[in-house]
């Protein structure tokens, strides 16, 4: 649901009461979005796996099975949080949705859709039965 005119104004005015008080701050707030945290988290956990990679070699070359398994779970934790971190970021024309966001209301839209339809059906089972 887009914000009414009235919104939209009062968010401008805090906005540029905000760039007044405080230009540093508000600058440093534009760039720190959920989906600039989650691509620092995707780059931070493959340089994180390409040092286990680096580990489990240099385990393999020295003969010390402890460094390659160190580097193997370093590089299947930095997997998983590759994986996580890239599923968990949004898309590019979502912008920062929170947990009430827009994706969020039409997933419960739709379930409370699929609810009425079913107490509609339900419904009219049980009116056919008493009409029998």
């Amino acid at each position: 649901m887009p914000l009414s005119e009235h919104e939209q104004r009062m968010l401008e005015q805090m906005e540029r009461a905000l760039y007044a008080e405080d230009p540093k701050f508000a600058t440093a707030l534009e760039g720190s979005g959920l989906r600039t945290y989650t691509r620092r988290r995707v780059y931070q956990a493959v340089v994180g796996f390409l040092v286990g990679i680096a580990l489990l070699m240099a385990g393999m070359v020295a003969q010390l099975i402890w460094v390659s398994v160190v580097g193997f779970l370093v590089m299947l934790g930095c997997a998983v949080l590759a994986v996580t971190g890239w599923r968990k970021a949004p898309k590019p024309g979502d912008g920062a949705q929170g947990p009430g966001g827009a994706q969020a209301r039409r997933q419960a839209r739709s379930r409370r859709s699929m609810m009425d339809r079913i107490e509609d059906r339900w419904q009219r089972r049980r009116d056919e039965q008493q009409g029998h």
